[in-house]
């Protein structure tokens, strides 16, 4: 997700989206440890959205 593309989120939404990206980093990490991810760029990309999420969310809530 761009940055752009958060700002848009209230507050709600990034919360909702935070826990899907937390989960889906949870399940893709557990994948790559069984066998390598064909791209495990994916996994960092992933991180740093849900690094954006958080640092969204912590600024809606001030």
């Amino acid at each position: 997700m761009k940055q752009a593309e958060i700002k848009n989120l209230s507050a709600e939404d990034i919360q909702a989206k935070l826990a899907e990206a937390k989960a889906e980093f949870t399940k893709m990490k557990l994948a790559h440890k069984i066998s390598p991810l064909e791209n495990p760029i994916q996994i960092r990309d992933l991180r740093r959205t849900i690094a954006r999420l958080n640092t969204e969310l912590t600024n809606k809530q001030q």
